[in-house]
């Protein structure tokens, strides 16, 4: 009776944090690339590159390139990632443009700020370098928070998400590889030139690496051993939680008394509740918490490596 309360509680976590991630990733390309003419990459990049050329706003090329992108999603990452995906997609066009408004307006607050020519302002002055790193740094986290929440952004991060469900090829680097075409093609538009294509560069390297690093936090996984006399309700309150406990069979060298020893593999954000259960059953337990490198399986990340042909 308590799996579908959890899987509504786990679901709407889900989409807040999707929600958060977008602000971050709107915030990032919208006040700190945008009135600088720095290309981001991805879907977004090419809308800004035809909001550079053409004025056209960005979340209209982004949203109407994101419809085709949708449906290879349906067929081959499923409904499920397709949802969020939409919703993804639909809220984030939403936000690029109340947040491109939200840039316009304060520029109408302050005209001695400098300006793009297509009127935003530019928050950090006259330090473009500045503002891409912190706006790819913004972009990272957000893209990060994400994909950890089984979303995605659309456009290329579909691809990325296709290929790293496959290979064991990070999210960063295969977004990177991607992207480095989009962002090459800005130095031919006019009044962009190569200054902004190397800013494109850095952001593109720094939203890689705070992309990975913020994944790979968020998927670091720990190992538990338990000793206690009270390993039976230790279990019960561990496996309440639906993370599996396996129970081994020990034995005291010093006073060659059997033991019982749990083995638990969790998410590392899961550790504190882990610990509660412990505290609470036995106090007096003896716990040993060790950091791994890797958990594949049920609950866990999936294999990737292909099985040779028999």
């Amino acid at each position: 009776m308590t799996t579908p309360k959890l899987n509504v509680f786990q679901e709407a976590r889900d989409y807040i944090s999707i929600t958060f991630g977008l602000v971050m990733y709107a915030t990032g390309v919208t006040c700190f690339h945008l009135p600088y003419q720095i290309t981001s990459g991805g879907v977004a990049g090419i809308g800004a590159l035809i909001f550079y050329g053409f004025s056209i706003p960005q979340a209209y090329t982004f949203f109407v390139i994101n419809i085709f992108l949708l449906i290879l999603a349906i067929r081959v990452l499923g409904w499920k990632f397709c949802v969020k995906t939409i919703y993804a997609v639909v809220t984030l066009t939403v936000l690029l443009e109340v947040v491109r408004h939200g840039m316009l307006y304060y520029a109408s607050l302050h005209p001695d700020l400098v300006t793009s020519p297509q009127g935003l302002p530019q928050i950090v002055k006259d330090d473009a370098f500045m503002s891409s790193i912190l706006g790819a740094a913004i972009e990272g986290i957000g893209l990060g928070i994400v994909f950890l929440s089984n979303g995605s952004t659309g456009g290329t991060d579909i691809i990325a998400a296709i290929v790293n469900k496959y290979r064991d090829i990070t999210l960063g680097q295969v977004i990177m590889l991607f992207d480095i075409l989009i962002i090459s093609s800005s130095a031919l538009l006019p009044g962009v030139g190569i200054s902004q294509m190397l800013y494109g560069y850095c952001t593109l390297f720094v939203a890689s690496f705070v992309l990975d690093y913020t994944v790979d936090r968020g998927r670091q996984s720990v190992q538990f051993l338990i000793f206690s006399r009270k390993y039976d309700e230790i279990a019960d309150a561990i496996a309440s939680t639906g993370r599996g406990v396996t129970v081994l069979q020990g034995e005291g060298w010093y006073t060659h008394t059997e033991r019982k020893v749990l083995v638990v593999l969790a998410k590392k954000r899961e550790s504190t509740n882990i610990f509660r259960f412990i505290k609470s059953v036995d106090p007096q337990a003896f716990v040993s918490q060790s950091k791994v490198i890797g958990v594949f399986g049920e609950g866990f990340d999936a294999i990737k490596a292909k099985a040779k042909k028999a």
